[in-house]
């Protein structure tokens, strides 16, 4: 089964529509009332490890154990809820966001592992990620990454001005894995920073070449010299919020990590 990313996109089915679907046919509640929001929309083939949504229900559960057995149950087998927990008024998934974290994954061998196939980048060219690390220490700061963002055919207008903390580029054996946090980001402005960066560890531009880059504002400088990376070597690994914000209000019950079943006794016997 593959899913688009998230957003509401009944053909062809998304990850918001099958989780949509679970709640109202838990609930009985209809999809305006549920209000069900996403920490970020991620593209087809980009994989989500800690996207976070709320939503909104009239009921009280006092236990949401149960209620997250029924989801899991209702969804495809490669979508998982891993976490449910009650919420305090004030908390929004998107626009409560502090930061966010994403990885992208490189697999810089020869030949490639059938394993990674989906889930990592091929580079058959070996790469420098000395080089990679230099040229993303660029990016790191509060800066106008008009450069690195596509255009979005939409009616929201998002600033380009946003805040990266940190961007590290580390190597674990065949993978070389891109690490980047930041306040927010633009339309596939990680997928193009990378892009960019393997550019660079190809040794075919000098880690110089990012201020420049940015300091342009326009797109076609960016494409001049890299194409964007593809989607399927990229994560959303963490939303982060202020610890505040996501304690749970007085009185609602415990989180959810999913219920354990245990077997006290074997009744079959195994050969």
């Amino acid at each position: 089964m593959v899913a688009e990313g998230w957003q509401y996109q009944p053909s062809p089915p998304t990850i918001q529509c099958f989780l949509e679907k679970a709640l109202i046919r838990i609930t009985k509640l209809d999809r305006k009332e549920l209000c069900l929001v996403g920490a970020g929309r991620t593209d087809t083939g980009v994989h989500a490890q800690g996207q976070v949504a709320h939503f909104t229900t009239p009921f009280a559960y006092h236990c949401l154990d149960s209620f997250h057995s029924a989801i899991n149950g209702l969804l495809p087998p490669d979508i998982r809820v891993r976490e449910i927990s009650a919420a305090c008024p004030e908390f929004h998934a998107r626009t409560s966001t502090k930061s966010k974290i994403y990885h992208y994954k490189i697999y810089n061998e020869a030949v490639m592992d059938p394993f990674h196939t989906n889930y990592a980048y091929h580079s058959a060219h070996k790469l420098n990620p000395h080089a990679m690390q230099e040229a993303a220490n660029h990016f790191v700061g509060v800066h106008d990454f008009t450069s690195f963002a596509n255009a979005v055919h939409n009616d929201r207008v998002r600033s380009p001005i946003k805040k990266i903390s940190r961007f590290d580029v580390t190597k674990m054996d065949a993978i070389i894995q891109l690490e980047v946090e930041g306040t927010g980001f633009l339309y596939r402005q990680v997928r193009n920073m990378v892009a960019l960066l393997i550019q660079v560890g190809r040794e075919g531009l000098p880690p110089e070449i990012v201020p420049g880059i940015i300091a342009a504002k326009d797109r076609k400088e960016l494409a001049k010299v890299a194409l964007s990376a593809p989607p399927h070597g990229l994560y959303l690994m963490s939303v982060n919020y202020d610890k505040e914000i996501l304690k749970p209000p007085v009185g609602s019950p415990p989180v959810s990590f999913g219920r354990t079943h245990q077997i006290s006794r074997c009744k079959l016997l195994f050969y």
